[in-house]
């Protein structure tokens, strides 16, 4: 079926749609990895978002049941040059038209995705309206008056606290829109994990007595996070608090510092990041489109990791107050394993063993 696409500066596309059909509205971004298209189209922190992958051949391996990320796909549309209809993969379960079609997402194919990758690369993210219909005044009123969620996060994290039980000592996760390989390097320790969701109040974490915590990566713009950014403040000084991607940037925001919206981000398993105090270089996940702004840091903290790009902050540290976060993901899924020892590191820290 044709599906007619509507960027935010006036470009029209012809495409094909498989899953499910429908129109859609969204913000368009760009993903570099050439594997780990289940765990994007998982991935929390892609809701709101129209999703293009620039490797050309997605679905040849099909959807499994072990590499998910959350209980349902998160991204708007996922937009591919070419989907394979017969994988071949000793795990594969189904294809990913089926697994779309479940979700009620639409796919598109049949379209030149390295165009559309260099149009976000040249005038950043944008709205997109994709729709079966003939583009209509209609649609580019929906698409002009389409604004990103500022409750997005409220959407992706879990709404009731969640009690892992273990022997060690008490470790709490505030659930930004965390995606499951995360929590499940936790839970290979022995710790006793408590995760919240992310409108937790100061009370209901201090009850517990935990000896670190955790703010998991998620979805938006950090900023509007204004509870979570005033009780991440709360601990600044009194819990060990350690964070990813948008957990980050709610601690730099809580530590002092500034944050700004990304050009067009970074997401992919492919991105390099170099760790200051040793100048080692690690190739890492990543899946975000917002940073820490750099003349923003203050004197209580300190830059750990830049972007080998672009040289944006990918990491930071307060030896005072006893905070660390970093901007990619260390716990992979999907990408490398180079940086996981942060995760580990972290966990062995508060006395748990990975």
């Amino acid at each position: 079926m044709k599906i007619n696409i509507l960027l935010e500066d006036g470009t029209r596309i012809e495409a094909k749609g498989f899953g499910t059909i429908s129109t859609v509205v969204g913000e368009i971004v760009f993903n570099t990895g050439m594997t780990g298209y289940q765990e994007v189209l998982t991935d929390p922190s892609y809701a709101e978002q129209i999703v293009v992958m620039t490797y050309p051949l997605i679905g040849n391996y099909g959807i499994n049941s072990e590499d998910f990320e959350s209980d349902r796909i998160q991204v708007k549309a996922f937009v591919v040059k070419d989907y394979s209809k017969e994988p071949n993969h000793w795990q594969q379960e189904k294809t990913i038209d089926e697994y779309l079609k479940e979700n009620n997402i639409m796919g598109i194919y049949d379209v030149d995705t390295r165009f559309l990758t260099k149009k976000i690369r040249n005038l950043g993210v944008m709205k997109c309206l994709m729709t079966p219909d003939e583009i209509s005044e209609e649609h580019v009123k929906t698409l002009n008056d389409y604004t990103f969620p500022s409750d997005v996060v409220s959407n992706v994290s879990r709404k009731e606290l969640e009690h892992i039980k273990g022997t060690g000592k008490k470790v709490g996760v505030i659930d930004l829109g965390m995606k499951e390989s995360i929590l499940n390097i936790i839970k290979n320790s022995d710790l006793d994990i408590y995760v919240f969701p992310w409108d937790v109040d100061v009370k209901t974490i201090e009850d517990k007595e935990l000896d670190m915590l955790f703010l998991s990566n998620g979805p938006g713009d950090p900023k509007a996070l204004t509870k979570t950014i005033e009780t991440a403040k709360y601990f600044i000084g009194k819990l060990t608090l350690r964070g990813i991607c948008l957990g980050h940037q709610i601690l730099a925001l809580a530590l002092g510092a500034d944050t700004y919206k990304l050009k067009f981000g970074h997401r992919g398993g492919n991105h390099p990041v170099i760790h200051i105090p040793t100048n080692k270089v690690f190739i890492t996940s990543q899946n975000h489109g917002y940073a820490v702004l750099e003349s923003s840091v203050t004197e209580d903290m300190t830059v750990t990791y830049k972007n080998v790009n672009d040289n944006t902050i990918e990491g930071i540290a307060s030896e005072k107050y006893d905070v660390q976060s970093v901007q990619f993901h260390p716990e992979e899924g999907p990408g490398p394993f180079d940086a996981q020892f942060i995760l580990e590191t972290w966990v062995n820290e508060v006395g748990g063993s990975i």
